[in-house]
Parts: structure tokens; C-alpha cells; sequence
């Protein structure tokens, strides 16, 4: 892809893993990109389509959900962007959203359905996820009897974002949006998890950003996309271990048995854990959204 830094009326604001983040007049550009991070380490291979599937399932949940919270998405068509990027629109197609200015809430927003990842660990440890208490006995990748809300902190490239307890986030954004944003997140997840359960998917925890656009709390950044969120094939669902999942699993399993020592810079991923991963992306954009993933029909 050609570079956007290089071009007038164009500036680049920002690198994250995945995503490149451009200045264009009053409107910011969210390019997601191919590459795939594993271990807080982007990885040299990427997986080719992975950066079109994200967006395309972001603009699919931003619609669906649009009833519940406004969201920061003004388009993902390309002959609707403004120059110079009509220029690049061929390279543009599919990955990039089109999006409004925010200011941004400094903490993530999660939404935990079942037990699983860093929530299983710390309540092996203390009973608790995030300072909240749940039943003796659960196993690993239980359902809750409740959806909980679990902040973090962002973290920087290279740096494990912290959960926190409800109070420190509110000490950090005002306890009125504190709760605000723990009511739209469980709002959210609720109605994405029913959704993606019809489709044979379980919806394990995922995580929102928010933030503010003309005073009103607003979502921002991806929505629900398999870098986001754990989704679970719906059919292989059973409790007491880790689950398959819709994600770069697939990578990550590769990497463990590689011997590679998680610190930069990583290995190159042979192809077929690079196709396979591919694959998996590809069936939970089609199954969410009842739709072919375009080339692949």
C-alpha cells in the first residue's frame, strides 16, 4: 500500500498494530492493515484479507448496533472520501473507515460473558475478575451467570494493556460516565452476543472504546471484530478447558511450539498457518453476517 504520509493534505497521527491512523481535513482515516501481532509483537508475515475482514465486520456491528450508541463511523466507500484519497481508492477499498474526530476515554471498555483468558487467571487466583466476585467452582471457560464489565487501561505498543476495578475507572473518567459507558458496554454485548449465537458463535468477551464527539459518548475505534473479541464456534463449546476461536489462534499455537522466546523481533509464518488463519477470519465475517466475503463467493 502506498504510503499516506507522503501525500498533501495527508498526515499520518499514528501506528498502533494493526492499524494506521490519518489526519484528512476534520475527519480521521482508520486504515487496518494486514499485519498480525501475537505475544504484544507484530509479526513480519501478514495475513493477506485480514485488514479488509476487520473493517468490513467493524461497518457490520456499527450498523447493527447504531440504535444503542451513536458511533464515530461516517463510511467505508471510497468514492465518498474526500481528496487527495481519491487517488488511492483501489489501494483503499474495504480496509479504511471514514471516521469523525473524538476525544478519547482513557480506559477500554470490556464486557466478559464467560470465563476465559486473563479474567480465568486472576480468578484461579483471588475469585474475582477484576475485583468482582463469582461463584466458588467455575471452570475455565464457564458461562457467567451475569455479562460483567472489566476496564483497562490502554497500553502502549510493546506493553500489556492493566485491568482495573470499576472505582479506579471511574477516578479516571467521572463516576457519571463510568457508569454510562459499563451500561452501553453490557447493552452492546448482550445484543451481539444474542446475534452471533443464531450464527452458531459464541460471543466470550470482547472490548469497546468510547469517546466524546460534539458532548455525546460515542463508539469509537473497531467494534467487535475477531482482534477485539474471543468468538467461539458454538459447536465445539465445552467448559473445563480453552476454547477453538476465530481469531490468529492459529498463529499463536504456531508460535508456542516454534521455540521462539516472545521477544522482537518474531519468526516468519510458514504458509499454511498463514492460509489457515486467513480461513478462519473469513468464516466468522460470513457467518456473522450472512454474507460472502467478497472474492471469495
Amino acid at each position: 500500500m502506498t504510503d499516506l504520509a507522503d501525500l498533501p493534505g495527508v498526515a499520518r497521527l499514528g501506528s498502533g498494530k494493526v492499524r494506521d491512523l490519518y489526519a484528512v481535513d476534520d475527519y480521521l482515516l482508520l486504515v487496518a492493515s494486514d499485519r498480525v501481532s501475537a505475544f504484544d509483537v507484530v509479526l513480519p508475515t501478514p495475513i493477506p484479507s485480514k485488514g479488509e475482514i476487520l473493517t468490513r465486520i467493524s461497518a457490520f456491528w456499527f450498523a447493527r448496533l447504531a440504535h444503542l450508541v451513536p458511533n464515530h463511523l461516517v463510511t467505508i466507500d471510497v468514492r465518498a472520501f474526500p481528496p487527495p484519497l481519491d487517488t488511492l481508492a483501489d489501494r483503499l477499498a474495504g480496509r479504511t473507515m471514514l471516521c469523525r474526530r473524538a476525544e478519547m476515554l482513557p480506559v477500554e471498555c470490556v464486557a466478559r460473558g464467560y470465563l476465559a483468558g486473563s479474567g480465568w487467571k486472576e480468578y484461579q487466583a483471588s475469585g474475582t475478575v477484576c475485583g468482582i466476585p463469582l461463584p466458588p467452582g467455575l471452570r475455565e471457560s464457564d458461562r457467567l451467570p451475569e455479562p460483567i464489565f472489566t476496564p483497562a487501561t490502554k497500553a502502549t505498543i510493546g506493553d500489556h494493556d492493566e485491568n482495573i476495578d470499576f472505582a479506579r475507572a471511574a477516578a479516571i473518567v467521572g463516576q457519571d460516565t463510568a457508569e454510562r459507558v459499563r451500561d452501553l458496554t453490557l447493552a452492546l454485548y448482550r445484543e451481539a452476543h444474542d446475534h452471533a449465537s443464531q450464527r452458531g458463535i459464541i460471543l466470550a468477551d470482547t472490548k469497546f472504546e468510547f469517546g466524546w464527539i460534539d458532548g455525546e459518548l460515542t463508539l469509537c475505534d473497531e467494534a467487535l471484530t475477531p482482534d477485539s473479541s474471543r468468538y467461539w464456534p458454538a459447536d465445539a463449546y465445552e467448559p473445563g478447558r480453552g476454547q477453538d476461536s476465530y481469531d490468529k489462534q492459529i498463529v499463536r499455537d504456531w508460535l508456542e511450539a516454534s521455540g521462539w522466546d516472545k521477544t522482537p523481533p518474531g519468526p516468519d509464518l510458514p504458509p499454511d498457518v498463514v492460509a489457515r488463519t486467513r480461513a478462519r477470519y473469513i468464516e466468522v465475517y460470513e457467518r456473522l453476517t450472512d454474507e460472502p466475503f467478497p472474492g471469495e463467493a
